[in-house]
């Protein structure tokens, strides 16, 4: 039996098993996925002898995906890039690191809006944090300017940073500035999770053809893609972002390499 699991603190809120289990059972393969929940004081010790836990790999969730990156011994170049890692696999005995949120990101959005990324212009991303990290890179692989802001400007800065003449950053009070040029504005805060929360953007300035997304997914439509959509812009949600970011782990893990369906959307949906 092939395993992996995801791990984090906690991790019973993940819906990653849910995924990967859909999965398994498509292809028939003789695998299995779990939570693991492990405290702050043995998370070293955990990767460290991760060779012997008799996994294939993980995904790493919060509070753990810089950690990860820091105590792989391979890191991807988004991982490098990023400092975060939330994909995990040994080969040739090395504990191997990779980042697929930003690929779950824009494969979510070539999904759902095909054509987003036709003009390549300006982007607003709302937050610095690790998503918003992940979140900018893939803005820029796909040949967006990037105007980064957020309540901690020395975390915009310390973002936009690591893309010169790519990125800037600002203090999120300025948002309306930069959403009025921008063909691609994203919430990469957790804002408006469960409901906790508002995005203080105003909706009537963004341009018209502009597309809006959010990472947060519970609720699927939150008020910030609710405002948008009422004021005619097109959305897209955030779960997209959750199913396409694990294709790469159960491809590297199980061999197969799976599809993001309706049916397993409609599946995630009713557990959200």
């Amino acid at each position: 039996m092939i395993r992996a699991a995801v791990v984090g603190w906690p991790v019973s809120q993940s819906r990653s098993p849910l995924i990967h289990g859909h999965w398994l059972k498509q292809f028939g393969i003789d695998g299995d996925y779990g939570r693991i929940a492990v405290e702050p004081e043995r998370i070293d010790r955990f990767f460290a002898r991760f060779a012997d836990s008799g996994l294939a790999g993980c995904n790493v969730t919060i509070p753990y995906k810089e950690i990860a990156a820091r105590l792989a011994d391979h890191r991807e170049p988004v991982v490098e890039r990023i400092g975060a890692a939330n994909t995990l696999w040994i080969e040739d005995g090395q504990l191997c690191a990779d980042n697929t949120d930003g690929v779950g990101f824009a494969a979510n959005l070539d999904d759902r809006a095909p054509d987003w990324d036709k003009q390549r212009g300006e982007a607003l991303v709302l937050g610095a944090g690790g998503a918003a990290a992940a979140v900018v890179d893939a803005l820029i692989e796909r040949g967006f300017t990037v105007r980064i802001v957020n309540r901690t400007l020395s975390r915009a800065e310390s973002l936009a940073g690591r893309y010169p003449g790519r990125a800037s950053a600002d203090v999120i009070s300025a948002a309306n500035r930069y959403a009025a040029t921008a063909g691609f504005v994203v919430n990469a805060t957790s804002l408006g999770m469960k409901g906790d929360g508002v995005v203080d953007l105003d909706m009537s300035v963004i341009p018209s053809d502009a597309v809006v997304t959010d990472i947060v997914y519970v609720p699927l439509v939150t008020s910030f893609l609710d405002a948008a959509a009422a004021r005619g812009l097109r959305t897209v949600d955030g779960l997209g972002m959750l199913l396409h970011q694990a294709v790469p782990g159960f491809t590297r893990w199980f061999g197969r390499r799976p599809a993001v369906t309706p049916e397993l959307r409609t599946l995630i949906e009713a557990d959200l």
